[in-house]
């Protein structure tokens, strides 16, 4: 062990009490032998825990514990009473350490940051080209959410405190040529970093790139991955600055997969409760795929252990995130695991991948000298030798540290006991708009029945011809897709869309409007449409309800879905009588707001309380 810290720590000299103890009158010789001592040229002297931190204060990136050591209240002496406890078990805590953490007291994570920058420039790339593919039909200005409207009505709401909460590149232009611009420099800019150009600038101008789409994106970018990809590529930023940016990662993790089960059971769902949850997901979700309908027939003794499955990595596995890297190890398989299992029955677009990404940093470099070719591992480490992070980075790095516990601890706090601070709010209201500390929590509520809408046209008012969709369900022979790591957003909207009234979802009369009109953007995002030569004069919008077939209906029939009619979705409507239909989800909307604002304002106005003032942003969604 002291040969490790004179390694790190050169420039100390490190003697055996017994030798040069009597140097030292003024330091008790029990004191020696109790614990640690480290004395400065000077000749002050810091004993136990306090010598320790001094020591790692002296090493790059690793003086935040004697920061907290000497500023926070409570911090010493707790830390005090745990090194007097160890010391008197020295031999005992120094076997159990070197079982857990290895030989080494220090790890380092140069191969994970190498694989991880990597795949973080293809995760990014996926992202930006698939919603880049799609932009101009959903937010462009003949798209169904034109973000020029978007963002004349927050600029209308907020004045000049629009540029805080809406933080978007777009406020320069809010041109169909400006959103193009972003997406096709962020393709630019991924593969840069994809290609191992992980300049510091790369990661930023990525981070601010997608912040842009997915402030102006409304309701076609408010998931869960989105955040995730925020967050992470903003911890990416300072990545090879300072050991606590590791930590934060592996913090991240813990949150996205603990809270992932926390809000099952917080939830009270008597699906999760009951251990019946799985199947009515595989059959419910909003794209599932063909393996799902396999999952979808198994026995219900399955169903439960494979509830127990989850309830298992997603609650327990967590805690072990934060223990000593033996045991992060397990965590990174089981979690990985999960995901792949994930990613076989659903569609969820680069969300497995790059939790699969964040699971690297479970794994310190020891570990992959063992698992991988020694020349390999070594030329990857050799590539990522950087000059030392300027100090005023790390206490950057450090800063934000602090922040981010802070803001996701009271996060925390609240979710579990209802209990928010009002200065904690505030600060917690401060940094959402720029999606770098975020709550988690995935299907915290099983949607127990599959409802579709199903968009008919007709010309004459009689005879109705049905739209489809790309991939969302439809005909009750076509299977369900493999389309993961692309989102096709529309598709996912309208599943969510589904679940309400058309009333609560304004932009579905957009859509039908567009459709209406011909918008050439919007109908690219169809797979058919059945009037081709021109946009037909009606159009309406009816709810059926799907389920999966059973295999002896699949056999006779050939069909994946079978299906019910359950009612009207959005009544029959023209671009003549469209307008009136606006005014009434206006006024809906006004009654349930409380204020007299225009329906485009009213929609532009809520989604901005919801993507800024609010964390629930990510719990409405999957």
């Amino acid at each position: 062990m002291v040969e490790y810290w004179k390694q790190l720590t050169d420039e100390v000299l490190y003697v055996p009490y017994q030798e040069i103890g009597d140097r030292f009158p003024e330091i008790p010789r029990q004191d020696f032998a109790a614990a640690v001592q480290f004395v400065l040229l000077n000749g002050e002297a810091f004993s136990g825990a306090h010598a320790v931190f001094q020591l790692l204060a002296l090493v790059p990136g690793r003086s935040g514990l004697l920061w907290l050591y000497e500023r926070l209240p409570g911090f010493a002496c707790v830390t005090d009473m745990r090194y007097d406890e160890i010391s008197r078990h020295r031999t005992f805590a120094y076997q159990l350490r070197k079982y857990f953490r290895g030989d080494r007291l220090g790890e380092t994570f140069g191969y994970a940051s190498w694989v991880f920058l990597r795949l973080l420039g293809l995760i990014y790339l996926i992202a930006f080209l698939s919603f880049g593919m799609q932009a101009g039909g959903l937010i462009g200005a003949h798209g169904i959410l034109p973000a020029a409207d978007f963002l004349n009505a927050v600029r209308e709401y907020s004045g000049t405190a629009r540029l805080w909460s809406v933080p978007t590149l777009l406020w320069l232009n809010t041109s169909d040529a400006m959103i193009l611009t972003i997406w096709v420099a962020g393709v630019i800019f991924s593969v840069l970093l994809a290609a191992g150009i992980n300049f510091r600038i790369v990661r930023v101008v990525l981070f601010l790139l997608y912040l842009s789409l997915v402030t102006t994106g409304q309701g076609f970018m408010t998931y869960q991955w989105d955040a995730l990809l925020l967050e992470a590529g903003f911890l990416t930023i300072f990545l090879g600055s300072s050991t606590l940016i590791v930590k934060l990662f592996r913090w991240l993790l813990f949150r996205l997969v603990f809270l992932s089960g926390a809000v099952k059971l917080l939830s009270h769902d008597p699906l999760w409760h009951n251990f019946t949850a799985l199947p009515v997901h595989y059959e419910t979700q909003p794209l599932p795929t063909p393996v799902a309908w396999y999952f979808y027939q198994f026995p219900p003794t399955f169903q439960r252990v494979s509830v127990g499955f989850v309830f298992c990595v997603e609650l327990l596995i967590p805690f072990l995130i934060l223990a000593p890297k033996r045991l992060r190890v397990l965590a990174a398989f089981a979690i990985t695991l999960l995901q792949i299992l994930i990613a076989l029955t659903g569609n969820y677009a680069f969300f497995n991948l790059l939790t699969v990404a964040l699971c690297l940093f479970l794994l310190d470099d020891a570990f992959f000298r063992r698992h991988m070719p020694g020349r390999l591992v070594g030329q990857i480490l050799h590539s990522l030798s950087e000059s030392s992070p300027r100090p005023f980075v790390q206490r950057a790095c450090f800063t934000f540290y602090l922040l981010v516990l802070f803001v996701s601890g009271f996060e925390l706090v609240g979710m579990f006991s209802g209990v928010h601070l009002a200065a904690a709010d505030k600060i917690i209201g401060a940094v959402a708009p720029f999606e770098i500390i975020n709550t988690y929590g995935l299907f915290a509520v099983m949607t127990t029945t599959r409802a579709e809408i199903v968009v008919e046209g007709s010309n004459d008012g009689a005879k109705w011809l049905e739209y489809e969709f790309k991939y969302k369900p439809g005909e009750l022979d076509q299977r369900p897709p493999w389309v993961a790591p692309y989102q096709p957003r529309l598709d996912w909207q309208m599943w969510f869309a589904a679940l309400g009234d058309y009333r609560s979802d304004p932009w579905v009369l957009q859509f039908m409007a567009r459709v209406l009109e011909g918008s050439p953007e919007v109908l690219k995002l169809m797979h058919h449409n059945p009037f081709p030569n021109a946009s037909p004069r009606y159009l309406r919008a009816m709810l059926y309800q799907y389920h999966f077939t059973t295999p002896a209906e699949r056999k006779a029939t050939g069909n994946w879905w079978s299906r019910e009619l359950k009612g009207e979705y959005v009544p029959t409507v023209s671009l003549g009588n469209l307008s009136e239909i606006k005014e009434s989800v206006s006024r809906f909307q006004i009654s349930g707001l409380g204020s007299a604002v225009s329906v485009d304002a009213a929609s532009s106005v809520s989604q901005v309380e919801r993507d800024t003032g609010c964390r629930g942003r990510l719990s409405v969604r999957a």
